[in-house]
């Protein structure tokens, strides 16, 4: 259509398009670096992307072709076009009517995103809201405004309202939730030029209403499950029962990202352990080893990722791991601390969130069924050895400042990391953020600015852990080393006060006998151990039931 536009053009920005270093894990988080520093810290790889000889996009997040797909059923494929920001000028024209946008985190606001920037100043901004930002106010937007209507939808989209940014930003229509049900129907009206609600708030719908998939999505990403249903009050996902998507239509959108090029498929999930789950949560070995086994299987496939999961299933039943060997031998990810062959290992995205039995008992003991809360460290303590003897080295995120925490609370986060300072793993500490749908939502959230010393120093010795496992060079811990006094004395003491000074150290590698005294944990004189690996997890008699929502129990519960 040359310059006079599509009828429909769907756009995602580069940060949460890029396939960097076939790691979502550092994709996540290179896009949390401050936007203004990119090039400098070289995080600017972080949003390269492919680009079709069209001009369309190789490849946008898994959310965005789901709605392409939708559309599809509608529209002509002539009429529809996916870009990046950058050719949104090829696309966008006289005979635009619907700009579609994706928003994963927009504003950079949600648990982990909004902490690393602020490293270097309150008003810093990361770069995937830098690249969202470069997005939605792109000037050919602007200049056909008066003809076309501007949607954004995405796990993020909520951030724009929230932050009173809908009018600024030219947006007519905000999606919240999950849009199989509405996006016909809205797209068809801002075709025919007719107003648009100014939000759709969208139910989880039926499997039947997720169209099969017509490109490729950034990793290779295809779901294999919705929603999860174990209740955790900080999470809007965890309030919704969960759901299996048949194994024929993930093996057909698997071969359509080989057709379009992909060689590696990444299975989306809430938990994969809930993956044709059987009642009370129990994992179905045979069905997920067969799912494993038939993507594989799949001409062109060479690789397979993951995405989340959750302890105890594989604290209630160790096998799970072991049948998945496949798992490792697909994985692209190598490390020298694994006993596989080729130095492989897999990686699995885990909420630990806490070590205080307290706040896990509040907040989410549904996280740990069918064991009770007051077992949950050595649930922790044991699922990562499990894992770990099989060469699956986990990405484990961490809530700092959940409402109502207390310095108590932090000691136990801390004893229970101090227990896990072997593991092999990645463990991120994020602060606590309320998010929008969720039982949490009107709670205040953590801010970098009013971390105490004990969270100081839960935060840095979880950064050591990681330098340590993944950043072995002995150059590079001496340019820790150096760097961190430098940062501390002319820029972190002015902004987060002398609370983060003897964390900054550990982080830096100071000689703990330096810091003895200084800190909670002594790892120069050996801690005095909280916890430790037990033997085995045993199973309440009678577990408790998690608490979920009426308006959507899980069905294997009911």
């Amino acid at each position: 259509m040359g310059n006079a536009g599509r009828k429909i053009v769907l756009a995602a920005s580069t940060s949460e398009s890029s396939e960097y270093l076939r790691s979502t894990w550092r994709q996540m988080l290179l896009a949390t670096l401050p936007a203004q520093y990119a090039r400098w810290f070289r995080t600017d790889w972080s949003t390269e992307v492919e680009v079709e000889p069209d001009g369309q996009a190789r490849y946008v997040p898994q959310g965005l072709r789901v709605i392409e797909a939708k559309l599809l059923e509608r529209f002509r494929p002539e009429e529809i076009a996916v870009c990046y920001p950058d050719q949104l000028p090829l696309f966008v024209g006289p005979e635009t009517r619907a700009v579609g946008i994706h928003a994963h985190n927009p504003l950079g606001i949600t648990f982990a995103t909004d902490v690393y920037a602020y490293f270097y100043g309150r008003h810093v901004e990361p770069i995937n809201a830098a690249e969202f930002r470069r997005l939605i106010l792109h000037p050919v937007l602007r200049q056909h405004k008066p003809h076309l209507k501007l949607i954004v939808g995405g796990p993020g989209a909520w951030q724009i309202e929230k932050k009173g940014l809908q009018d600024e930003w030219l947006v007519d229509t905000i999606v919240d939730g999950e849009a199989e049900d509405v996006v016909l129907e809205l797209f068809e009206k801002a075709v025919r030029g007719e107003p648009l609600p100014r939000k759709v708030e969208c139910k989880s719908p039926p499997l039947e209403s997720i169209p099969p998939l017509r490109g490729r999505s950034t990793y290779g990403a295809v779901e294999i499950t919705r929603g999860c249903g174990r209740g955790c009050q900080f999470c809007s996902v965890a309030l919704r029962g969960g759901k299996s998507i048949p194994l024929e239509r993930i093996l057909e959108n698997v071969r359509v990202q080989v057709e379009h090029g992909a060689d590696a498929i990444l299975l989306v999930t809430e938990d994969l352990f809930l993956y044709e789950m059987g009642p009370k949560f129990r994992v179905n070995v045979p069905a997920l080893k067969r799912l494993f086994e038939s993507v594989a299987a799949v001409p062109g496939v060479k690789y397979l990722g993951l995405t989340h999961g959750t302890m105890a299933p594989i604290v209630v039943d160790p096998t799970v791991i072991a049948e998945l060997q496949i798992a490792v031998d697909r994985s692209v990810h190598t490390h020298a601390a694994s006993t596989h062959p080729e130095k492989r290992y897999q990686n699995l995205f885990i909420g630990i969130e806490t070590g205080s039995v307290r706040l896990f008992r509040q907040y989410m003991k549904g996280k740990g069924y069918p064991f009770r809360p007051e077992q949950w460290p050595d649930v922790v303590l044991k699922g990562m050895e499990i894992l770990n003897r099989h060469n699956w080295f986990p990405f484990c995120t961490w809530i700092i400042g959940l409402p109502g925490e207390t310095p108590d609370d932090t000691k136990q986060s801390l004893d229970l990391l101090f227990a896990l300072r072997n593991a092999k793993w990645c463990v991120v500490p994020t602060l606590f953020v309320p998010l929008e749908d969720t039982r949490l939502e009107r709670k205040p959230g953590a801010r970098l600015y009013d971390l105490t010393d004990l969270q100081w120093e839960f935060f840095f010795t979880c950064w050591r852990y990681n330098l340590d496992f993944f950043r072995r060079s002995p150059k590079m811990q001496w340019l820790f080393s150096m760097g961190v006094p430098f940062y501390y004395y002319f820029l972190g003491r002015r902004l987060f006060g002398p609370a983060m000074k003897y964390p900054l150290m550990r982080f830096g590698h100071f000689p703990e006998w330096l810091l003895r005294g200084k800190l909670y944990l002594d790892f120069s004189n050996g801690h005095n151990a909280r916890y430790r690996v037990p033997d085995q997890v045993p199973i309440p008699e009678a577990p408790f039931r998690p608490e979920i929502p009426d308006t959507e129990k899980l069905v294997s519960l009911e």
